[in-house]
C-alpha cells in the first residue's frame, strides 16, 4: 500500500505481519498430532477445493459493500471511500461491475485506484491462488472450534519472499483456518508481502459463508491496521467489505459424485473460462 495508493489482498482476497505474530495472539488451539501424510492430504484437498471454488465463483453473480476509512487521532474518522456494486456479466459474458452507490471519496492520505477496485472483485479474498501453493512453508498448528466447526489451524509463508525490486508478485502470509469435514478454508487472517519502500499492505481478516450448500465463498473481510512507511508516516485504516446476495448467473453448475456437470443457461461464450482439472 502506497501513501496514496491502497491495495487490498485478500481475498485474495481475502487477510499478521509473520507467523511469529500470531503466536503472540491468544486463541483456543488445541495441539493434535498428524502424520506428514495426513498434513499432505489434507493441503492438497483443500488446494483442490481452492480451485473449484474459484471457478465456480466465476460463474455468480453477488453484490459487494466496500468502505475504506483513515483515522486520526482520538479515534476521529479522516476520511471515507464507499463504493456498493453489483458483481454481474456483460453480454459477452465478462464479469462486469455495475456501481450502485459511490459518493465522492474524501480520503486525502491515501488515494483507491482502479486496480484495488479489481482486487475487491470476489477473487483475492481467498486467501492462497492453488497455482502457487508449491511456494509456500505450511506450520500445521492444532485444531480450533469456532461457531459449531471444527478446523485446522495453519500458519502459511512465503518459502523464499519475492524481492519487491525485481518482482511485482504479491503472496499471502498469516494464518488459515480448514473445515475439518470438507478440508475448505473458512476462514483467513493475514496479508500480502513483500513491502516495499513505499508500498506498505494491511491484515486483512475474512470469513466465508456457504453458498449453495457446497461452496464457500467471501462473506465478510476486515481490517484495522496502521501502515508505517519507510519516511515515519503512519497511515491507519479501517476496511470493511461485505458480500451478499449470491446467485447462480451464466451457468448451472451441479455436483454429481466425483464428476462436475456444467449446465449452461445460454450458448457458452468463447471467453468463459475452461472447467477445472478433475480431482484425481
Amino acid at each position: 500500500m502506497k501513501k496514496i495508493n491502497f491495495l487490498v489482498f485478500g481475498l485474495a482476497l481475502l487477510f499478521l505481519a509473520s507467523a511469529a505474530s500470531f503466536a503472540q495472539t491468544a486463541s483456543n488451539i488445541v495441539k493434535k498430532d498428524l502424520s506428514p501424510a495426513e498434513i499432505d492430504n489434507i493441503i492438497k484437498k483443500m488446494t483442490q477445493n481452492e480451485e473449484d471454488f474459484r471457478y465456480a465463483l466465476s460463474n455468480y453473480v453477488f453484490t459487494r459493500k466496500a468502505t475504506i476509512q483513515t483515522v486520526g487521532l482520538g479515534g476521529q474518522i479522516t476520511g471515507t471511500f464507499r463504493r456498493d456494486s453489483f458483481l454481474t456479466f456483460n453480454e459477452d459474458g465478462q464479469r462486469f461491475e455495475r456501481i450502485l452507490f459511490a459518493p465522492t471519496s474524501t480520503l486525502s492520505e491515501i488515494r483507491v485506484t482502479p486496480e484495488d477496485i479489481e482486487d475487491l472483485g470476489g477473487i483475492n479474498p481467498f486467501a492462497l491462488r492453488p497455482s502457487e501453493v508449491p511456494l509456500y512453508n505450511f506450520n500445521f498448528l492444532g485444531k480450533e472450534r469456532i461457531d459449531e466447526l471444527d478446523l485446522y489451524v495453519f500458519d502459511v509463508a512465503p518459502k523464499i519472499m519475492p524481492n519487491p525490486k525485481k518482482s511485482s508478485q504479491r503472496l499471502f502470509q498469516g494464518r488459515i483456518w480448514v473445515d475439518d469435514r470438507d478440508l475448505m478454508i473458512v476462514k483467513s487472517r493475514g496479508k500480502a508481502v513483500p513491502d516495499s519502500k513505499d508500498n506498505k499492505f494491511p491484515v486483512v481478516e475474512t470469513w466465508r459463508e456457504n453458498v449453495d450448500g457446497k461452496y464457500w465463498f467471501p462473506a465478510y473481510s476486515s481490517s484495522d491496521d496502521e501502515l508505517v512507511f519507510d519516511s515515519g508516516q503512519v497511515v491507519r485504516l479501517k476496511m470493511r467489505v461485505s458480500y451478499a446476495d449470491y446467485a447462480q448467473g451464466r451457468t448451472s453448475v451441479k455436483v454429481l459424485g466425483d464428476e462436475e456437470v456444467v449446465q449452461d443457461d445460454q450458448p457458452p461464450s468463447k471467453d468463459q473460462p475452461p472447467p477445472p482439472p478433475k480431482k484425481p
